[in-house]
C-alpha cells in the first residue's frame, strides 16, 4: 500500500523533472537544429558543403580565441612603445619565416590529393596541441611563445589552402562557387563574432583560458574534418596549375622541340598544365586582390598602434579599436552577403569597381582625416576585400578548367597571405601619423589599380575564353 502511494507520488515529480529538463534542453537542441538547417539548405547537406561550412565555423572560432590570447600578451599588456617592439618581434619571428614557408604550402599540399580530410584534421589537431603549448608561455610573453605562434599561423593557412581546394568538390547542383564560398566565409565570420566575446570572458578568468578554449574547439574540428564526404580526397581529373600569364599578355610561347629534346614548358611530348589559355582575368583579379589583402594587413597593424596612442575624438583607446574592428567586420559581412547575391555577374567589373571604391575612400581619409573617415575606410576595406575575393573565386570557377582549379586556389591563397604579411610589415614600420598612414593606404591601392584595372576591364569587354588546359 505504501509502495503504491509512493509510486503514485513520484509520477508528478518525474513528469515535472522531464518538463524542466526539456525546457533546459530545447534552446540548445533548437539552436543546433536551426544551424544545421541553415548550413545544409539548398542541397548543401547532400553534397557535403554543409559539413565544410560547419568545419570552417569551428576554425574561425578557434582562431579568434588564439588571437585574443596573443593580442592580450603581445599588444595590450605593455606600453605602446614596448608593444611596437613586441609586435615587430612577433612579425620577425613568425611572419618572416612564413613568407618563406608560404610558397611551399601549395605545392606540398598538391602532393596530398588523397589526404585532404587528414590534412585539415591534422591542421586542427596541431593547433590544439600548440594552443596548450602557448598556454604555458602566454602569461610571461617568453620567446617560446613565438615559435608556437608561427606553427599556429602555418597550420591555419594550410587549412585555408586545403579548404579552398575542397570547395569545388562539394558544390551542390546549380550552386555557383562564389555562392558556396560566400556561405563558408559568412559562417566563419559569424562564428568569430560569437566566439570573440566568449574568448574575452575567458581572458578575465586567466590569460591562458582562451587558449584552453581554442584547444577544445580544435579537437572538435579534428573530429569534424573526418565527417566530410570521401570525394573530398578524390583527385580524379585534377592536375597542378601554375599562375603564369596567358599567351599574348606577357609570356612568350614555349620554343618548339629541337633534336628530340623538349624546350620551354614541354617535356616528353607533353605540355605541363598551366593557366595560359584562360585569359588574363584570373591573374589581373589576383593582382587586385593582392592590393586589398596588403591594405588589410596594413590597416590592422597601423590603426592598432595609432588608435592606442591617438584615440578617436572623445573615445578611449579600447572603444576606438572596437569601433574600427566592428566597422571592418560589418563591411566584411556585407561584402560576403552582396557577393552571394551578385553570384558571378561581371566579376571583372566588380573587382575593378570595388578597387576604385576603396581607393576613393582612402584618398578622402588622407585628405579629411577624422573619426568618421577612419571608420568609413575600415568598413570599406572589409566590404571591398570580401567582394573582390568572392569575384576572384568566380573567375577561377569560370575560366580555370576543373582539372587545375584546386591547385589554382592553393597558389592564389598563398600569394594573398604573403601580401597581407607585407602590408602588416609596412604598418608596423610607419610613424604614427594618421594622414601619412592614409596616404600610404592610398598608395597601396593605387599600385594595385595601376597593375590590374585596365586588364580587368579589357578582359570584361573581350569576354571569357573557352577554358582548356594549356
Amino acid at each position: 500500500m505504501t509502495s503504491a502511494r509512493s509510486h503514485k507520488d513520484s509520477g508528478p515529480l518525474r513528469r515535472t523533472g522531464r518538463t524542466i529538463g526539456h525546457a533546459l534542453h530545447t534552446p540548445f537542441t533548437g539552436t543546433a537544429k536551426g544551424i544545421r538547417k541553415a548550413t545544409h539548405a539548398h542541397g548543401a547537406g547532400e553534397s557535403g558543403l554543409g559539413k565544410l561550412i560547419e568545419l570552417h565555423a569551428v576554425n574561425g572560432a578557434g582562431d579568434v580565441m588564439i588571437t585574443i590570447a596573443l593580442a592580450s600578451t603581445v599588444f595590450f599588456s605593455v606600453p605602446t612603445d614596448e608593444a611596437r617592439g613586441r609586435v615587430a618581434l612577433y612579425l620577425a619571428v613568425t611572419m618572416a619565416p612564413f613568407t618563406l614557408l608560404a610558397p611551399v604550402i601549395g605545392p606540398l599540399l598538391d602532393h596530398l590529393p588523397h589526404g585532404r580530410r587528414a590534412a585539415m584534421a591534422g591542421a586542427m589537431l596541431a593547433r590544439a596541441v600548440l594552443a596548450l603549448t602557448m598556454a604555458g608561455a602566454v602569461a610571461t610573453g617568453g620567446l617560446e611563445l613565438y615559435p608556437a605562434a608561427l606553427g599556429v599561423l602555418v597550420c591555419s593557412k594550410a587549412y585555408g589552402v586545403v579548404r579552398s581546394a575542397v570547395v569545388p568538390r562539394l558544390l551542390p547542383p546549380r550552386f555557383s562557387l562564389v555562392k558556396a564560398n560566400s556561405r563558408v566565409t559568412l559562417a566563419g565570420l559569424l562564428a568569430t563574432g560569437i566566439a570573440a566575446p566568449i574568448g574575452a570572458g575567458l581572458h578575465t578568468i586567466g590569460s591562458a583560458w582562451p587558449l584552453y578554449g581554442a584547444c577544445v574547439i580544435f579537437i572538435g574540428g579534428t573530429v569534424l574534418a573526418f565527417t566530410l564526404p570521401r570525394k573530398v580526397d578524390s583527385s580524379k581529373g585534377e592536375r597542378k596549375a601554375q599562375l603564369v600569364p596567358p599567351y599574348g599578355v606577357t609570356a612568350p610561347r614555349p620554343e618548339p622541340k629541337r633534336n628530340g629534346k623538349a624546350k620551354g614548358r614541354e617535356k616528353n611530348g607533353e605540355k605541363r598544365p598551366g593557366l595560359r589559355s584562360v585569359g588574363p582575368s584570373v591573374l589581373k583579379g589576383l593582382q587586385a586582390n593582392t592590393a586589398h589583402r596588403a591594405l588589410s594587413g596594413f590597416l590592422i597593424f597601423f590603426l592598432a598602434f595609432l588608435l592606442r596612442e591617438q584615440p578617436l575624438a572623445g573615445q578611449s583607446a579600447a572603444v576606438s579599436l572596437g569601433i574600427v574592428g566592428v566597422a571592418a567586420g560589418a563591411g566584411n559581412a556585407l561584402g560576403t552577403a552582396v557577393g552571394a547575391w551578385l553570384r558571378a555577374r561581371g566579376p571583372e567589373v566588380i573587382v575593378a569597381s570595388v578597387l576604385a571604391l576603396a581607393l576613393g575612400v582612402a584618398v578622402l581619409a588622407a585628405l579629411f582625416f577624422s573619426t568618421v573617415m577612419v571608420a568609413a575606410l575600415s568598413a570599406t576595406a572589409g566590404f571591398t576585400q570580401a567582394l573582390s575575393k568572392l569575384s576572384l573565386d568566380a573567375m577561377i570557377q569560370r575560366d580555370v578548367p576543373e582539372e587545375v582549379r584546386t591547385s589554382a586556389f592553393a597558389r592564389s591563397e598563398t600569394v594573398l597571405q604573403m601580401a597581407w604579411v607585407i602590408g602588416g610589415g609596412i604598418g608596423i614600420a610607419l610613424p604614427l601619423n594618421g594622414v601619412l598612414g592614409m596616404s600610404v593606404a592610398s598608395g597601396i591601392l593605387t599600385l594595385g589599380a595601376a597593375t590590374s584595372v585596365r586588364g580587368l576591364l579589357s578582359a570584361a569587354r573581350r569576354g571569357s575564353p573557352h577554358p582548356r588546359v594549356a
